[in-house]
């Protein structure tokens, strides 16, 4: 019992060390820097700022002071973020050069940096981050330590019960009893279809076998979404701990994370907690001193969309082309080289160890009916509070993007958002109102996907939106079945026709044939959804495709060919932010006098419909 004790040890010790993280009322005189080193705000130079403040501290010999790396704090439009503990005070929009007035003036002399500190969505500075309404309507489950530990320190990881749960199955409870647990909580799939996550695994328990295998997909290529990289980056341990946890449930013993390459910190993150697990006796041989033994492997991807199916999943790391399997045999039955294999992905697992420690009921309380706990979302697109979220289950649209996302820029209207990526459909400014969870979606005709959020404003077309999910569906199409290797394609070559202009009437027809029988015929999830942004957008912004055959007019302008761009001499007020912002010179005017477009100079690029802050372009 040597590896309990040591870990009850840490868990004792460092939390009192560490409270300073979460409280704000703790008696210290130390101070802790905390800086984001996700992937968007290290593309800021993050690792500089970390670097700066060390020597910095180190030069002028300061005590009861310590930089930390953490994962993602969420607001990434604000980012670099730099906040300090205990005070919580926040930093936005840090620079390598911003870190010897930060510690001359904060640390030493007790002051906070007034022009580095947070906007609310109101405008006003904001000191502690508890203020910022970007939080408020937030509930942090799977997010739980991302921005709060340092994601390659397993002993801060101990010290907010890490490794607990694991503990508590191990010693406690039997695989029927740890199902049962997962089963009462109604937690399902946040890999997109939801799925319940118990009944998969009670599946994969009650199927007999020799060998099984646990299975964490971490292939998130959806356009614009970064959930499950966000967790690994943050808080990977918390990933690998449920991973043991489903390898006793339904009595495996090997696991494997697939994850693309392309998200280098997140494999390097999750290859340093490995290490550390094995170092402190929590994967390998006789976990805990029990007969039960667990290892995990990671498998790169080399960021093929299809492999986000499960079965193409397994092909890949099988060292196969990924392709997807018919089934049934669904993974359950047949998986990994053939055997019972378990598939859940990053977030899905990211929830396993609070439910095991506060209970089934507990996270069934968060939520609604039908679906139960939070769900994380990459907030992206036409929206201030650009970053990564997690709401419960039920929070409206609305909320998200005015509450949360702090709305539109520039005074623009909302128009839709996408939600599910390549799979999923958009919502219209009618329903913003609708409760983001699992049926409500459904009703509307887009679906949960695996997160993503993409918020669009009144200067985009959705013809174009669907072009777009379809040329990223085609190119990123296996070619296995023929409904999504040449029926997709079709679909692409209609919109390219109907965006430049060329478009009839019964093109609109076959288009809308093709986006009804596709799904009904091909072989996985990429085919069988790949029509769905044709479909929304088809329901509720049918118009716009009807101005395109019928009128020949992109109203919104980005549809080059077909776009008109024109000033509204009703509404223009000659402030000129269009003639200053104009690439090719093409707006004329006088200040306070309405501008005009030269429309042989124009080439339709959309700056001044977006730059002008009357809306009198169109």
């Amino acid at each position: 019992m040597k590896t309990l004790e040591k870990i009850r040890k840490i868990r004792e010790d460092k939390r009192k060390e560490l409270d300073i993280r979460v409280n704000s009322e703790v008696g210290t005189k130390e101070k802790h820097i905390l800086v984001c080193h996700g992937t968007g705000c290290t593309s800021s130079k993050s690792p500089k700022i970390i670097e700066n403040f060390r020597k910095i501290i180190e030069e002028k010999k300061i005590e009861n002071v310590r930089v930390i790396q953490t994962g993602c704090f969420g607001l990434c439009a604000k980012g670099p973020i730099v906040i300090i503990r205990p005070e919580n005070t926040f930093y936005a929009m840090v620079t390598p050069d911003d870190c010897e007035e930060i510690i001359q003036t904060h640390i030493i002399e007790g002051k906070p940096v007034e022009r580095l500190l947070c906007k609310d969505i109101d405008g006003n500075k904001v000191h502690n981050l508890d203020e910022l309404t970007f939080y408020k309507k937030q509930k942090r489950i799977a997010l739980k330590n991302c921005g709060r530990i340092d994601p390659e320190q397993i002993d801060e990881y101990i010290a907010f019960d890490g490794y607990k749960a694991l503990e508590k199955v191990l010693l406690e409870m039997s695989p029927d009893e740890v199902i049962d647990e997962i089963e009462k909580s109604g937690l399902r799939g946040r890999g997109g279809a939801g799925f319940p996550t118990g009944k998969k695994w009670r599946l994969t328990k009650d199927v007999k076998g020799d060998q099984k295998y646990v299975v964490c997909n971490a292939d998130e290529g959806d356009p614009g979404a970064f959930m499950d990289r966000s967790i690994l980056e943050g808080d990977p341990h918390s990933v690998l701990e449920s991973m043991i946890i489903a390898g006793f449930a339904i009595g495996a013993n090997q696991g494997y994370i697939y994850v693309r390459a392309e998200y280098p910190i997140a494999v390097e993150r999750f290859a340093v907690a490995i290490k550390q697990a094995r170092e402190y006796g929590l994967l390998g041989k006789n976990i805990f001193g029990t007969d039960f033994s667990f290892d995990v492997e990671i498998r790169l991807g080399a960021g093929a969309f299809v492999c986000g199916e499960e079965t193409a999943l397994l092909e890949s790391i099988e060292g196969k082309r990924g392709q997807p399997r018919l089934k049934p045999p669904y993974p359950a039955n047949s998986g990994l080289w053939g055997k019972p294999t378990l598939i859940n992905n990053v977030e899905t697992y990211a929830n396993i160890t609070r439910i095991i420690l506060n209970g089934a009921d507990w996270y069934s309380s968060i939520g609604t009916q039908g679906s139960k706990g939070t769900k994380v979302f990459a907030l992206g697109g036409n929206v201030v509070n650009v970053g990564l979220v997690e709401v419960p289950m039920g929070t409206t649209l609305r909320e998200i993007v005015y509450d949360i996302g702090g709305g539109i820029p520039n005074g623009r209207d909302f128009k839709a958002a996408q939600t599910g990526g390549p799979s999923g459909g958009c919502i219209p400014k009618e329903h913003l109102d609708t409760p983001i969870d699992y049926e409500s979606l459904k009703e509307i005709g887009s679906m949960m996907g695996s997160g993503g959020l993409i918020v669009m404003d009144d200067t985009k077309c959705m013809v174009n939106l669907a072009k777009f999910y379809l040329s990223f569906t085609v190119d990123e199409s296996c070619g296995k079945c023929t409904p999504c290797r040449i029926g997709t394609k079709r679909m692409l070559e209609i919109l390219e026709k109907i965006s430049k202009g060329e478009g009839e009437l019964e093109d609109v027809e076959k288009l809308e044939e093709l986006a009804n029988s596709i799904p009904k015929s091909a072989v996985c999830g990429l085919g069988q959804s790949a029509p769905n942004p044709v479909l929304s957008t088809f329901k509720y912004f049918r118009q716009e495709y009807l101005d395109h055959v019928k009128e020949k007019v992109c109203k919104t302008g980005e549809c080059k060919a077909l776009a008109r761009i024109q000033i509204d001499e009703t509404k223009c007020r000659g402030c000129g932010m269009c003639k200053r912002n104009c690439p090719v010179e093409a707006i004329s005017g006088e200040p306070g006098k309405v501008h005009h477009i030269d429309e042989t100079k124009c080439i339709k690029c959309g700056t001044c419909l977006t730059s002008c802050p009357f809306h009198a372009i169109g």
